[in-house]
């Protein structure tokens, strides 16, 4: 029994090290037709979903370095892990909770910190990388437009109009 715990766990930390996030979610009311959708469009972010024993999860997460989320493991519980972008991945997760009224997200950890589900929500609400980008890009360009009219008029002002030829 001892190498079969030895085995699970192994397993937890598999997934566990697949990223610097991971989000713990309850699953009860979840279908398996439903979690092979959520899957997939989780694979578009490269994030997986795991179900774990919330033993195995406590001994892994513990052995990694994680905060304490002992207090997240009653029920159930599965884990998301992999990808690069966790904010899309928080995105994924509450469209299919807005449409499924299902899944419930119980914590994350980022970067070793814990994150409550009401601020991956919020994660979730942000604009993607791509249009943040270029909102500060639309910012940087406007207030270049305006120094240079500021600079324009400034040497008009200064320099006296030329006589017409």
């Amino acid at each position: 029994m001892r190498a079969e715990k030895n085995y699970l766990i192994a397993e937890v930390e598999s997934h566990l090290k697949k990223s610097d996030y991971v989000i713990l979610a309850n699953f009860t009311k979840v279908t398996v037709s439903e979690v092979a959708e959520l899957r997939s469009r989780l694979a578009a972010e490269k994030a997986e979903f795991h179900v774990v024993k919330n033993s195995s999860l406590r001994v892994a997460a513990k052995a990694l370095g994680l905060p304490d989320v002992g207090t997240a493991l009653t029920g159930p519980t599965a884990v998301v892990v992999g990808g690069k972008n966790s904010a899309g991945v928080a995105k994924i997760l509450k469209k299919f909770f807005d449409e499924k009224q299902k899944l419930e997200v119980k914590v994350g950890v980022m970067d070793k910190k814990l994150v409550t589900a009401s601020d991956l929500a919020k994660m979730a609400d942000l604009p993607s990388f791509e249009a943040l980008r270029s909102q500060l890009l639309g910012l940087f360009s406007q207030n270049a437009a305006a120094f240079v009219r500021v600079l324009d008029a400034k040497v008009k002002k200064e320099q006296p109009a030329a006589p017409a030829a």
